[in-house]
C-alpha cells in the first residue's frame, strides 16, 4: 500500500491542527490590519491604533515559548497524542472567545486587557500544537519519506490562510463597511469551531507514535524534558531557533504587513488585495510540495539553505515591487511566498531531528517558537515602523532574516 493511503489518519491529524493553527493566527493578523485598532484601542491616531493592534498580535508569539515548555514537558513524558488534543482545545477556546468581546467604547480599558489575555491563551495552546504535529508525521514517516510526511502539517499554512483570508474576502463583499466593523468581523472567529471539532475528531482516533513507544519501552521518560534537553541540547536549540526565523519573517511580512501597508498607505482596495493574496498563497503550497520532495532526494537542510538565499532575494525585491500598482505587488508576494515554502516545507523534517526522541518534543517546540518571537512577533510591528522611512528598509529587515537563518543552518548538524 503506497505509504500516504497506509497513514492517511495520522497525516490528516497533523494536517488539521496546523490549519486551524493558522486559520486562527491569520485572523487574528487580518483582523488587526482592518478593525482591532479602532475598536479595541483608544484613539490617537490611526498609525498608534494600527501599531497597538500589531502589538496585541505579537503577544502570543511571547506566549508560544512558554507553552512549548509546558506542552512539550508532558509531550515528552505522556505522549504526543493527549498533548495535542489538550493544546488544541486551549487554542481553540481562546480564539473562539474572541468572537464574544465587547470594545473599547463599551468597556474601555477591560477590552484590550480582555483581548490580551485570549491572545496569550492562543499562543500558549499553538505553543504546543506545531512541534506535536510534526513529531506525529516524521515519527511515523517510512524510511526515504520523512521529507514529504514532514510537510503534512507545514501544508496547514497555506490552507487555514485561504480559509482565513477567503471568509475576510465573502464578508468584505457582501456586508457593507459598517457591518463589517460592528459585527461581521467577529463571525471568522466563531468558525473556527468547526475546525478545532474537527481536529479533535482526527486526532482522538490515531494511536501514540513508534518512536515514543520505543523511548518508553527503553526506559522510563525524562523527569524533567526542559532540564535534560538544556543541559545536553542547548546548542541545537540555538541553531533550531535562528533556522526558522525566516520562514516567520516572510510570512508575516507578506501577509500581515503586506496587507496593512497595501490598504493604507499605498490605497489598494481590501477586498481586490486580499484577493491577490489568496492567489499568491498557492504558491506557497506548491513551495511547500516541492521542498518536500527535494528534501527525500537530497537533504532538508541543503533545502532549507537554498530558501533562505531567496528570502534574501524577496527582500531586495520588496521595495521595487510592493511600491508599484497592485500587479507588481501581486508578483512580489507570489515570489515571496514561493520561497517560504523551502524555508518552512522541510522545518518538519530537519528540526525534530536535531533532538533525540526523549527530549524531541520540548527541544523542536522550544525552537520553533522561540524562533517565532525573533521572527514573527516584531516583524509586523518592525515593518510598519521602519516603512515611514521607506520600504527599502522593510526589505534589509527581511534579508537580514534570511541571513541569520542561513546561519543557523551552516552551523548545524544532523543527528
Amino acid at each position: 500500500m503506497h505509504p500516504i493511503i497506509a497513514n492517511r489518519r495520522i497525516l490528516l491529524a497533523a494536517l488539521v491542527g496546523t490549519s486551524v493553527e493558522f486559520y486562527d493566527f491569520y485572523i487574528y493578523a487580518t483582523a488587526a490590519a482592518l478593525v482591532l485598532g479602532p475598536l479595541f484601542f483608544p484613539s490617537s491616531s490611526d498609525t498608534a491604533q494600527l501599531l497597538s493592534a500589531y502589538a496585541s498580535f505579537g503577544l502570543a508569539f511571547v506566549a508560544r515559548p512558554v507553552g512549548a515548555a509546558v506542552f512539550g514537558h508532558f509531550g515528552d513524558r505522556i505522549g504526543r497524542k493527549s498533548t495535542l488534543v489538550a493544546s488544541l482545545m486551549l487554542m481553540g477556546a481562546s480564539t473562539l472567545l474572541i468572537a464574544f468581546l465587547p470594545t473599547y467604547q463599551q468597556i474601555g480599558w477591560w477590552a484590550p486587557l480582555l483581548l490580551c489575555v485570549l491572545r496569550f491563551g492562543q499562543g500558549f495552546g499553538l505553543g504546543g500544537e506545531w512541534g506535536g504535529a510534526a513529531l506525529l508525521a516524521v515519527e511515523n514517516a517510512p524510511d526515504g519519506w520523512r521529507g514529504r510526511f514532514g510537510t503534512a502539517p507545514q501544508m496547514g499554512a497555506p490552507i487555514g490562510f485561504i480559509a482565513a483570508n477567503g471568509l475576510f474576502l465573502i464578508l468584505g463583499v457582501t456586508l457593507t463597511p459598517e457591518q463589517f466593523r460592528d459585527w461581521g468581523w467577529r463571525l471568522p472567529f466563531l468558525a473556527s469551531a468547526i475546525l478545532v471539532g474537527l481536529g479533535l475528531w482526527v486526532r482522538l482516533k490515531v494511536s501514540e507514535t513508534p518512536a515514543f513507544k520505543r523511548v518508553l519501552a527503553e526506559g522510563p521518560p525524562p523527569s524533567v524534558p526542559l532540564g535534560e534537553m538544556a543541559r545536553d541540547h542547548l546548542g541545537a536549540v540555538v541553531r533550531g531557533t535562528l533556522a526558522v526565523v525566516a520562514c516567520f519573517a516572510i510570512f508575516y511580512i507578506a501577509t500581515a504587513f503586506a496587507l496593512g501597508y497595501g490598504t493604507t498607505k499605498l490605497g489598494h482596495a481590501k477586498q481586490a488585495f486580499l484577493g491577490v493574496q489568496l492567489v499568491a498563497i498557492l504558491f506557497m503550497a506548491a513551495g511547500i510540495a516541492i521542498a518536500g520532495w527535494w528534501s527525500d532526494r537530497s537533504n532538508p537542510r541543503t533545502v532549507l539553505m537554498w530558501g533562505c538565499a531567496g528570502t534574501v532575494a524577496a527582500g531586495m525585491l520588496l521595495a521595487p515591487l510592493m511600491a508599484g500598482p497592485l500587479a507588481l505587488a501581486g508578483l512580489f508576494l507570489a515570489f515571496a511566498l514561493f520561497v517560504m515554502g523551502f524555508v518552512y516545507g522541510p522545518v518538519g523534517a530537519w528540526l525534530p531531528d536535531q533532538f533525540p526522541a526523549r527530549v524531541r518534543y520540548t527541544g523542536a517546540s522550544i525552537a520553533f517558537n522561540v524562533g517565532g518571537v525573533i521572527g514573527g512577533a516584531l516583524t509586523p510591528f518592525a515593518a510598519q515602523a521602519l516603512s515611514a522611512r521607506g520600504l527599502g528598509w522593510v526589505g534589509l529587515y527581511l534579508a537580514a532574516a534570511g541571513v541569520l537563518s542561513w546561519i543557523g543552518l551552516a552551523v548545524s548538524r544532523r543527528r
